[in-house]
């Protein structure tokens, strides 16, 4: 709870990022049939936001819960503890700001899990700071545990059974921390620029 106080703490311009990022570039990779799976939801401004037939919800946060909408089945346990999952029943796979959290034990734990509650062609979606642009606020982030840039952190997938389908080095600017002004036509026309200015987190897909 005290990162929750500290580090994390409510913010309504997450919400707006979120609930536009989801209509304007993550709604459009789901399929209306699809069970999407948030590891580390937080806040639940991902999962709040999608839309499809099931929607699950995993965090150790106890007070998580009552952040997630109805529709949205809420898990309270670890990322390496998805043994409540039946297998194969996954489609799509979302993390953001997760794995960094992890040691590579961990992480390498999550991904052989994933595999057997994952469908084949299922896909992992990563979103997370790049290490190689945002070394001087990495650790600024006291529960850091592990570094990764995008080309490690597609080596670590593509070791652990995962190709990589698409890797985006920088992909948002590295936390709401940094006062950019957040209003959804700005969001939606960054998302489209060839080129993103002080991007400092990065987004990968793979697949099984």
């Amino acid at each position: 709870d005290g990162y929750h106080h500290t580090r994390f703490r409510p913010d309504v311009n997450r919400e707006i990022l979120w609930a536009t990022l989801c209509a304007s570039y993550f709604q459009p990779l789901i399929e209306p049939e699809f069970h999407v799976l948030e590891l580390g939801a937080g806040y639940a401004n991902f999962i709040n936001n999608i839309r499809c037939r099931t929607r699950t919800a995993v965090d150790v946060w106890p007070a998580f819960p009552q952040h997630v909408e109805s529709g949205v089945t809420a898990h309270v346990g670890c990322a390496t503890e998805l043994g409540f999952l039946p297998d194969e029943s996954v489609d799509f796979v979302f993390a953001s700001n997760l794995f960094e959290h992890l040691t590579h034990a961990q992480f390498a734990d999550v991904l052989a899990q994933l595999g057997r509650k994952a469908r084949s062609g299922a896909t992992l979606n990563i979103l997370q700071p790049n290490y190689k642009r945002a070394y001087k606020e990495y650790f600024d982030d006291y529960t850091h545990l592990t570094v990764y840039s995008d080309v490690s952190l597609c080596d670590f997938l593509e070791a652990h059974g995962w190709r990589v389908i698409e890797c985006m080095p920088g992909f948002l600017p590295f936390s709401l921390k940094g006062g950019l002004p957040v209003q959804p036509w700005l969001i939606r026309l960054y998302l489209r620029l060839p080129w993103k200015p002080l991007a400092k987190q990065m987004f990968v897909r793979a697949q099984l």
